[in-house]
């Protein structure tokens, strides 16, 4: 989480009205234009041969969290207007993973990979318990990119230089430090240290955020599975900074994360510790 910046400096009354327009516009169309022909098939192989760790989830599971993720949406009043791609984080200590699904309308979630991820470790001062629910990944908190600068310990918080911050704006969420303590927490998605804390990613380390393998990162960022809303402001307004030139944005992109909890009464074997882990074959 970014420190000492008050919510609304970065806002300015221009640039706000243009993402309050995209937003409607977005919510309207339900899907960006199409500006590239990469399919589902496609997305799942990268992600096969790209994403390091990864996760290997048995069928149930892949149900389980595809069934999840649609209720969710659901629940959240979110009209399913054309295919999309969307991220189901599960914060549960025993599972703390990533699942990349592509939706269709009448049709079953398509499952495409999973990761491991670290999200809230509750316990700690000014450490908060990653919120639950859908967020919206809109121009109205626009992402930025890591700088790549160690801080005091030699850590890198956002990962390597270039990486992408995703940014979900300011969520309501339990003080990790606190019995019932509900305050806000700036909810990000991003790498990490790749040296010390990617090697931790699938138990809970960070502040509140969501913790991502670089590579994960990288996939997302690159065929711009989440930039529903910032294809659309590159085709009608201009190209957000924050985009790579080299992108190749999919068919039927996105724009939730959808955090759930899961119950378990023990860590399941497709979720491995950290230290215990080895990539699915």
């Amino acid at each position: 989480m970014r420190k000492g910046t008050p919510r609304g400096a970065w806002r300015s009354s221009a640039a706000a009205c243009t993402r309050h327009v995209l937003g409607a516009i977005a919510v309207c169309l339900g899907a960006v234009p199409v500006l590239a022909q990469v399919l589902p098939e496609e997305v799942e192989r990268a992600f096969r041969q790209e994403v390091s760790p990864a996760l290997a989830l048995p069928k149930d599971e892949q149900a389980r969290y595809g069934a999840l993720a649609e209720q969710s949406l659901h629940a959240a009043g979110v009209l399913a207007l054309g295919p999309q791609y969307v991220l189901v984080v599960d914060r549960n200590v025993k599972v703390q993973a990533a699942i990349l699904y592509w939706l269709r309308v009448g049709e079953p979630p398509h499952y495409v990979g999973a990761a491991p991820v670290s999200t809230g470790r509750v316990g700690q001062f000014d450490h908060f318990e990653t919120p639950a629910g859908v967020f919206a990944h809109t121009l109205a908190n626009p992402d930025f990119r890591a700088e790549g600068t160690p801080n005091a310990k030699g850590i890198l918080g956002y990962g390597a230089k270039g990486m992408r911050v995703y940014d979900f704006g300011w969520q309501d969420a339990r003080q990790g430090w606190t019995p019932d303590g509900v305050s806000t927490m700036r909810l990000q998605m991003h790498a990490t240290d790749p040296r010390v804390l990617e090697p931790r990613l699938g138990t809970p380390q960070s502040k509140g955020c969501i913790r991502i393998p670089a590579t994960l990162n990288q996939l997302i960022d690159r065929l711009g599975l989440l930039d529903a809303e910032y294809e659309l402001a590159a085709d009608l307004v201009s190209t957000p900074w924050v985009l790579r030139r080299d992108r190749t944005p999919v068919l039927g992109a996105g724009r939730y994360l959808i955090v759930v909890e899961t119950i378990r009464d023990e860590r399941p074997a497709w979720s491995p510790a950290p230290d215990r882990r080895r990539d699915p074959p």
